[in-house]
C-alpha cells in the first residue's frame, strides 16, 4: 500500500481465508473495502452492500422500486446511456434489494473495471428517479404482485411470514402491496435513498485480477470525496417479534395442496449462536435425493410432489420451515408426516453416519458456493455487513465440524416446539383441518 493510500485509510488488516489473503481497509469516510486478489483470470467482480432493504421500510415496496430505478437515470445520464456504456464493453452492472440490504454488483475485465466502478458510483450517489421510469417499474411491480398471488407456494409462504412477523417489515414479500406501490412517489424514493446510501453504511468487496493498491486507488477515486452526513446512521426501530403459533388455512381452487410447518429461529450473530447447528439440520433434512425429507416423505411414502426445508440468514429473528407439495387427498397425511419428521429431531439423535453425511454435504456445498470471483466478493461483503467479520468463513466451517448429535438434539428441542402452520388447498380438503 502506498503512503498516499495509507493516509486515506483508518485501518488495514489482512486475513487468511480459503487459502487466500483477504485485505480489509476502512477508508476515512467510513467505507469498508475488502479485497481478495485472484489473478487466475482477467476478471474483476465487486459487490457493494448497504444495510437497507425491507428492514428499513416504512412503506412496503419502496426498497424494491429504489433498486429498480438506480440504473434508470442519473443527473447526467439517461437509462439508455447507462445501458449503452455497460453493453459496449460486455460488462455487468446490477442492483438488488433484499430483506436486510441493498446491493450493487459489477463484473468486468480488469482493464475496464475503473470505468464501470465509476458508473456504479454515479448511479449510487446521484440517481434521478425519472417519473416515466418510475411509472413503468410501478406497473411491472404491480404485475409481479398479482403474479405472486397466483403462485401457490408464494401465497402459502406469505401467509406464514405474516403470522411469524406481524407488523415487522419482514412480513412483506419484498415487492410491497398493490396499495402501497400504487401510492409511492418519487419523493418517497429519494427520501429512502438518502437514508440508506451513505459511505458509512457501505461495504465494497472486490475479488479478481486486481491488487490491493489498485483497488484502494480506484475506490478512493470514485468514492473518496463522498462525505458521510453529520447525522448518525440510524437503524430502524422495529416492532417486537412475538411467539404466537397458529394455523392458517387458505382455501383455493387448485390441483394440489401446499403444507408448511415453521418455527421462529435465531438471527445470525457474531458470537457463538445456533446458526451453524440449524444450517446443519437443514442440510440433513433437505437438499438432495438422499435427504431425510425426500427419502421418507417422497420415496418411501409417496406423499410429495416436492419437499424441502429452509433456514435463511437474517439480521433479525429468522425462521425454519419445512415444506411439502402434495395431492389434495394426502393433505392431512402429509401434514402429519412433515410435523413428525421435524418433531423427530427433538427426540432422536442422529446416527454418526447421518451426522457425518450432513456435515460432508454442507461443507461441500459451502465450498462450491465460493468458486468464482463474484461468489468470493459476495461472501466477504455479506459477512462484513452482518457484523460477523472476515474470520467467520473459517469459524462457520469449524463450528460445523465440531457439532455433535447431542448438540443438534439440544437445539432442536429449543427451537422445534409448537409450530406455525400454513395450509393451502381445495376448500373441501383444507376446511376439514380447521378442527
Amino acid at each position: 500500500m502506498t503512503v498516499q493510500d495509507k493516509e486515506r485509510s483508518v485501518s488495514f488488516e489482512i486475513f487468511q481465508a480459503m487459502n487466500r489473503s483477504v485485505h480489509r481497509t476502512v477508508l476515512a469516510n467510513g467505507i469498508v473495502l475488502i479485497v481478495t486478489e485472484n489473478p487466475s483470470a482477467d476478471i474483476v467482480s465487486a459487490r457493494m452492500l448497504m444495510q437497507g432493504g425491507q428492514r428499513f421500510e416504512t412503506q412496503p415496496g419502496v426498497a424494491h422500486l429504489v433498486s429498480l430505478l438506480l440504473t434508470k437515470g442519473t443527473e447526467t445520464r439517461s437509462s439508455f446511456e447507462i445501458a449503452e456504456q455497460v453493453e459496449a464493453i460486455g460488462a455487468g452492472l446490477g442492483t438488488d434489494s433484499s430483506v436486510d440490504h441493498f446491493q450493487v454488483t459489477v463484473k468486468t475485465v480488469s482493464a475496464d473495471f475503473g470505468g464501470i466502478l465509476a458508473l456504479a458510483g454515479e448511479i449510487m450517489r446521484s440517481p434521478s428517479f425519472p417519473d416515466e421510469e418510475l411509472e413503468l417499474e410501478r406497473k411491472l411491480t404491480l404485475q409481479g404482485i398479482r403474479s405472486q398471488q397466483e403462485q401457490l407456494s408464494s401465497v402459502a409462504m406469505n401467509k406464514l411470514r405474516q403470522a411469524f412477523y406481524g407488523d415487522h417489515p419482514y412480513s412483506d414479500s419484498g415487492l410491497g402491496t398493490e396499495e402501497s406501490v400504487s401510492n409511492l412517489t418519487r419523493e418517497n424514493l429519494q427520501t429512502y435513498h438518502q437514508q440508506i446510501f451513505r459511505p458509512d453504511n457501505l461495504v465494497i468487496s472486490i475479488a479478481g485480477c486486481i491488487t490491493v493498491d489498485e483497488a484502494i486507488q480506484q475506490v478512493s477515486r470514485v468514492f473518496g470525496d463522498w462525505n458521510a452526513p453529520d447525522t448518525e446512521f440510524m437503524k430502524p426501530s422495529l416492532p417486537t417479534i412475538s411467539h404466537h403459533p397458529k394455523t392458517i388455512i387458505t382455501p383455493q381452487d387448485t390441483a394440489q395442496s401446499i403444507v408448511m410447518v415453521g418455527y421462529l429461529a435465531p438471527a445470525i450473530t457474531p458470537d457463538k449462536s445456533d446458526y451453524p447447528a440449524l444450517k446443519l439440520l437443514n442440510s440433513y433434512l433437505s437438499g438432495g435425493l438422499s435427504s431425510r425429507l425426500f427419502v421418507e416423505l417422497r420415496e418411501r411414502r409417496g406423499l410429495a410432489y416436492e419437499v424441502s426445508a429452509f433456514y435463511p440468514m437474517r439480521l433479525d429473528t429468522s425462521f425454519f420451515v419445512g415444506y411439502i407439495g402434495t395431492a389434495p387427498e394426502n393433505t392431512a397425511t402429509a401434514l402429519d408426516g412433515l410435523r413428525s419428521e421435524l418433531h423427530r429431531l427433538t427426540e432422536i439423535t442422529l446416527t454418526e453416519l447421518e451426522l457425518q453425511t450432513a456435515k460432508d454435504k454442507f461443507l461441500g456445498q459451502y465450498a462450491l458456493s465460493k468458486q468464482t470471483n463474484a461468489q468470493l466478493a459476495q461472501t466477504f461483503a455479506w459477512y462484513e455487513m452482518l457484523g460477523l467479520g472476515l474470520g467467520y468463513d473459517d469459524r462457520l466451517q469449524t463450528d460445523i465440524r465440531n457439532l455433535t448429535a447431542l448438540d443438534l438434539l439440544t437445539i432442536a428441542k429449543r427451537i422445534f416446539g409448537q409450530p406455525y402452520i400454513s395450509i393451502l388447498g381445495p376448500e373441501a380438503v383444507v376446511n376439514e383441518l380447521k378442527t
